[in-house]
C-alpha cells in the first residue's frame, strides 16, 4: 500500500482528533491522581511489605506519574 503524504493528508481532513480527556478536565484529573498517589504513598509508608508493593506501591507510582503528566498538560510548563 503505497500512499504519498499528500494522499494521507487529504484522507485525514474529515477525521478530526478528539482526545480521550478534554482540555477542561485535565486539571481535575491530574489533581485527583496526584492526591490519590500521595494518599497511597502514605498508606504504603505505614505498612511496607513485599505483599503491598503490587497492591499499593505500583498504583501509587502510576497515579503520581499520570497525575504529573496531566498537570503539566493542564497548566503548561513555563521555564
Amino acid at each position: 500500500m503505497e500512499s504519498s503524504l499528500h494522499q494521507v493528508w487529504e484522507s485525514a481532513v474529515g477525521n478530526s482528533f478528539v482526545p480521550t480527556v478534554g482540555k477542561g478536565s485535565q486539571f481535575f484529573l491530574g489533581f485527583s491522581l496526584l492526591t490519590i498517589g500521595f494518599l497511597l504513598t502514605g498508606l504504603f509508608g505505614l505498612n511496607r511489605s513485599l505483599v503491598n508493593v503490587p497492591i499499593i506501591g505500583i498504583p501509587a507510582s502510576a497515579a503520581f506519574a499520570f497525575g504529573a503528566v496531566y498537570m503539566i498538560c493542564a497548566v503548561g510548563v513555563y521555564v
